[in-house]
């Protein structure tokens, strides 16, 4: 299953009418997800004539509202996000959902790392397992990506420490064939990078999947090309792909194509930009709020969510894949992540 292939035109077309269905599918099966529609005046039976036009919801409600579209005893599994005691989504998936979700996910790491599980190199380290009963986020992150891959070995020690040794045998073993690397962004920077370089270590057989924030390697002026490039040039990696996902949109992962210039989205999703004053869509090249789209969520409404990140779009249907090409510029400030959510705040109560 390939899941970069659809034109923008191609992707409104097809994504319209499954989104104005699920749209009513969640009106009709959430009542807080109904009060908040009739709220904002989006009414049943109401046209749309572009994505653009369709409903959103803040993503902060799911830290502070129930919002599921299955009764109770249908509850399969319940995910929640990374945040402080009190402050994280709830997410409810049925049986249904969550094989949706790992499927989907499946088929886009494999758009990059190909059918077969490969031999991988985990930019962490094994002690975030001693509690098996409770993972922090970075841990269920680290977790989930372990399904795609075998032979796994970690680069950190249980002391924090990066063991040469085991990377050096992993390697020994398995480097000359294609091999696969995860890391959050900082980690693989600071602990695979600087290790590789400094032992002269051949990485040139890898893919890295990374993820997360730049904000800890901002002192080392180190920005997504530099990061590419010095990989390249220091240990032989090339194949390199960055990554935007949220556990409010389960599932759905956006993913930086092969030549570094954006995040793509998958076939069944889109992004769009909006004016942080305005909420209007704004043009190609001006940064915004983030909105996410999917239509993978059925068991909850999260089809259509304004993030708390800042975006931009590069361009739309002129690089390695189809569709629009974007790049996340950081969170938003706090007083314009909780306008976001004000928008919504008396509908929701």
């Amino acid at each position: 299953m390939t899941v970069f292939t659809l034109t923008q035109p191609e992707r409104e077309a097809r994504l319209l009418p499954e989104l104005v269905e699920l749209t009513e599918h969640h009106r009709a099966r959430s009542p807080e997800y109904a009060r908040l529609l009739a709220a904002l005046d989006h009414r049943p039976g109401r046209r749309y004539g572009a994505l653009a036009d369709l409903p959103w919801l803040p993503v902060r409600l799911f830290k502070h509202h129930e919002l599921k579209s299955i009764p109770e005893d249908e509850v399969f599994k319940v995910l929640t996000s990374s945040g402080t005691t009190g402050d994280v989504s709830r997410i409810f998936l049925d049986r249904e959902a969550a094989g949706v979700q790992q499927k989907m996910l499946s088929a886009t790491m494999r758009t990059v790392i190909g059918g077969q599980r490969l031999p991988m190199l985990l930019v962490d380290t094994v002690s975030l397992f001693k509690n098996r009963r409770s993972f922090s986020a970075r841990g269920a992150g680290v977790l989930g990506m372990m399904n795609f891959g075998r032979d796994h070995v970690f680069v950190l020690d249980e002391r924090d420490e990066p063991d040469l040794d085991a990377v050096k045998a992993f390697l020994a073993k398995h480097g000359d064939q294609p091999f696969l690397i995860f890391g959050f962004t900082f980690m693989a920077w600071l602990y695979l990078y600087e290790l590789a370089r400094d032992n002269g270590l051949d990485l040139s057989n890898g893919i890295l999947i990374h993820s997360g924030g730049w904000k800890k390697l901002a002192d080392r002026a180190v920005d997504n090309a530099e990061f590419r490039r010095r990989f390249t040039e220091d240990t032989g990696l090339q194949r390199i792909h960055n990554f935007y996902g949220m556990v409010e949109q389960i599932g759905l992962t956006f993913l930086e194509g092969p030549d570094g210039g954006g995040l793509y989205c998958p076939d069944f999703s889109d992004v769009i930009i909006r004016d942080p004053r305005t909420w209007e869509e704004v043009p190609v090249g001006t940064p915004g709020v983030v909105e996410v789209i999917s239509t993978l969520p059925r068991s909850y409404p999260g089809h259509i969510l304004l993030t708390e990140d800042r975006g931009v779009i590069h361009g739309i249907d002129d690089g390695a894949w189809p569709g629009k090409r974007f790049s996340i510029l950081g969170r938003l400030p706090k007083a314009e992540a909780r306008g976001c959510s004000d928008t919504f705040a008396e509908a929701a109560a």
